[in-house]
């Protein structure tokens, strides 16, 4: 901002010569002046429009005269215009002006069109109160010039402050945001989260949707995904070791469900996302834990299409208790202990096969690629390890399941 010596307003203050009885008809008619240049701006300008009598009225009725006693003061001083005053305080309170525009919600398009209609206003108000005082009309000229000068660093001030209000608000609303995605991850009562939602003006929606992506494209996802998106970045809970170079951020998406769903894996494709299932908004860490376990279980490929959680159910079925799997594993296969590996692989692989395709060998063949006369033997050699515990439906299922799970890491 540019500093008051140098300013437009104070070089032009410093050579406006105005007679001291001009300066006293002006100051005389200041309240019904400032009173029409607000009855201007609420009837003009639509984010205005009915605040005359209100506290919005109220605050441009005090902002409206301060600008116009400030610009007097100063038209009055002349070549004796101090570099300090009054143009400062005057900025100041265009500046607290701007942002208390800002957090009532008025828009800084408003905010200058109210000093556009302001200014318009004031000048034919105040000419015509300089006219009739006998102002020259060569004076007039600079008294015009100095004024709009005036309203043009007036305004500056504004827009800085409704500039720095919606930063600070910004940074202070995302803050209390990423909290409220903390209080979601350790589950906190519906009590907290109803007040942590309200501290962080942030409407809580039907469901949320986990979202787990590397930290390095979450910019670009959620300028895809809209505003209302709460983003988690740190310390996420039983993540760490899915991949220690690439720090992986979370994303909870309000009502991805249904079409929802489809609409967001299609946002997220060509990223390296895993997306967890939609819960209700206040058990987010249900879709959170999803979305981790199959991180740890399913990386997304070179291309970069999202893992869809309810794409690998079963697999989260088959790995919730790895020693449980392992142990019916043990149990299931026990049978084909004493062969050499290489056989063991092949009957196993042909069991499963067999058993998911009910019987029909000549399906098991071209699945695995063999012919159907080599089904038939390796299944005669099944046959003698397993006997009549092939037609048990409970050991069927313990077969399916075993033969289904890799085997465990050494």
């Amino acid at each position: 901002m540019a500093s008051e010596a140098t300013s437009p307003t104070v070089r032009g203050a410093a050579v406006l010569q105005l007679d001291h009885a001009v300066l006293r008809v002006l100051r005389e008619r200041l309240p019904a002046i400032a009173s029409t240049t607000v009855t201007a701006v609420v009837d003009e300008v639509p984010d205005y429009r009915g605040a005359l009598g209100g506290s919005a009225g109220d605050t441009i009725e005090r902002a409206v005269q301060m600008a116009i006693a400030g610009f007097l003061k100063l038209a009055g001083a002349g070549r004796d215009v101090d570099p300090s005053t009054p143009l400062g305080p005057t900025r100041e309170g265009a500046y607290a002006l701007g942002r208390g525009e800002a957090r009532g919600g008025r828009s800084m398009d408003s905010l200058l069109a109210a000093y556009r209609v302001g200014a318009r206003v004031s000048w034919r108000e105040l000419a015509r109160a300089a006219a009739e005082a006998g102002l020259p009309a060569t004076t007039m000229a600079k008294f015009a010039e100095l004024l709009f000068a005036y309203i043009d660093e007036l305004s500056a001030a504004s827009v800085a402050g409704h500039t720095d209000e919606l930063t600070t608000s910004g940074r202070v609303r995302e803050r209390y945001r990423e909290r409220l995605g903390q209080h979601l991850l350790a589950r906190a009562g519906v009590e907290a989260l109803t007040a942590a939602a309200s501290r962080a003006e942030w409407t809580p929606p039907t469901t949320l949707t986990a979202v787990l992506l590397p930290a390095e494209q979450d910019r670009r996802a959620l300028s895809s995904l809209g505003a209302d998106v709460l983003q988690v970045g740190e310390d996420l809970p039983g993540i760490e070791e899915v991949d220690r170079d690439h720090p992986l951020t979370l994303l909870l998406v309000p009502d991805a469900d249904g079409p929802g769903r489809l609409h967001l894996l299609r946002v997220l494709a060509g990223r390296h996302a895993v997306v967890g299932p939609p819960r209700p908004w206040d058990d987010a860490r249900s879709s959170y834990d999803r979305a981790a376990r199959t991180a740890r279980l399913a990386r997304p490929g070179r291309a970069g299409a999202p893992v869809d959680t309810e794409q690998h159910l079963a697999d989260l079925v088959l790995t919730a208790d790895p020693q449980a799997l392992a142990d019916l594993r043990a149990h299931a296969l026990a049978p084909l202990d004493d062969l050499p590996s290489g056989t063991r692989d092949r009957l196993a692989e042909t069991l499963l096969s067999w058993l998911l395709h009910q019987g029909r060998r000549d399906e098991v063949a071209a699945e695995l690629h063999v012919h159907a006369q080599t089904v038939r033997y390796r299944m005669g050699q099944v046959r003698e390890l397993y006997g009549d515990r092939l037609g048990d439906p409970a050991v069927v299922r313990e077969l399916v399941i075993a033969l289904s799970a890799a085997p465990p890491r050494s």
